[in-house]
């Protein structure tokens, strides 16, 4: 039989055992940290280990677990949008880090088109995650069904309308969204419009409502410019509308930092000074607040609390506990700056 040269040969446990002069199931109980070992034993055998470079092979004791020791991380966004919004980037972080401390490896999932939701609908059918971190889900979302009808322990950052009682992590968009509002109103502006984003999930409706409350009869639906994402560019777009709709505008909700920035950058523009002419608030409070000029006022969101919280309830489902009942809310206080 011809090898392989160039490639070494896998240390075993047999090795191991060989080399500290004991059995293989006295080693195995060593790796595994179990007890009813001797004191001397145990040193023997860490000793041969290192020596012999044994190195556990996860996949197979894996295999006997029936665990991957993975947890997906699910983003149903745009490529290019996972790469810009930097609420999504803290989120992963957020979760990778609680995952990190469990020993669990975190696997990226984006969706962003249909043939990415029948891959990744057969990928978690066939096992390769313990359970999964779902960001973005939308309405009727087929994700979601797989996720329920699966039993995947999982966790959703936002709480879409037809989630039933599969556990969610999240904030209250609608009230976030009234507090900024009304706050932005408390300045004395009275033409307020809304950049309004990624309506068909629960976050942008709910940031519509909660602005739609604060404005009560002030409201003007003229005033709402619907664009489909989270995106500097949709703001661009979303406040030339607004301008052409009302140009004695002096109020803008933007419903995230990203979105704000492109306001102002459509504002800048059309001649129209930040607060001077046009107070302008947005929603998140992520990097994208701190770039903007003027500094941006905004809603506080968690989101590496977020997603430490979502990969801390999968990992407690899988130690067989229960979710919380009704979710997680986090708090989100404003962040009151120059812009309004």
């Amino acid at each position: 039989m011809v090898t392989n040269p160039g490639r070494r040969r896998r240390a075993t446990i047999h090795d191991v055992a060989l080399e500290a002069g004991v059995s293989r199931g006295t080693v195995s109980r060593v790796i595994n940290d179990e007890p009813y070992v001797s004191a001397e034993a145990r040193i023997a055998i860490e000793a041969a280990i290192e020596r012999v470079g044994y190195v556990p092979n996860t996949a197979a004791r894996n295999l006997v677990m029936q665990r991957s020791q993975a947890v997906g991380f699910i983003v149903h966004e745009p490529h290019s949008l996972f790469l810009e919004d930097p609420n999504i980037g803290e989120i992963l972080l957020g979760a990778n880090a609680a995952l990190s401390l469990a020993d669990f490896q975190m696997v990226c999932l984006i969706i962003d088109s249909e043939r990415d939701t029948d891959r990744v609908a057969r990928y978690l059918s066939g096992g390769f995650v313990d359970g999964v971190i779902v960001v973005s889900a939308r309405k009727n979302d087929p994700i979601t069904r797989i996720i329920e009808k699966l039993g995947l322990p999982s966790a959703f950052v936002g709480h879409p309308p037809d989630l039933r009682r599969l556990p969610f992590v999240g904030i209250d968009n609608r009230s976030s969204a009234f507090a900024i509002t009304e706050r932005l109103l408390a300045t004395g502006r009275r033409r307020v419009g809304m950049i309004a984003s990624a309506l068909d999930r629960d976050s942008g409706a709910d940031r519509l409502a909660g602005f739609t409350d604060a404005l009560g009869p002030l409201f003007d639906p003229a005033l709402v410019a619907r664009v489909p994402f989270y995106a500097y560019a949709d703001g661009v777009k979303g406040m030339r509308a607004l301008l052409a709709a009302e140009p004695e505008l002096d109020g803008v909700f933007a419903a995230s930092d990203a979105v704000a920035a492109g306001a102002l950058e459509a504002l800048r523009e059309a001649g129209r000074s930040v607060p001077g002419d046009v107070g302008v608030v947005g929603f998140d409070d992520s990097a994208w607040a701190l770039r903007c000029q003027p500094l941006l006022s905004t809603v506080h969101q968690p989101a590496a609390g977020l997603g430490e919280r979502a990969a801390e309830s999968v990992l407690a489902q899988l130690r067989g506990e229960e979710p919380e009942l009704g979710g997680i809310l986090l708090t989100t206080p404003i962040v009151w700056r120059d812009s309004a």
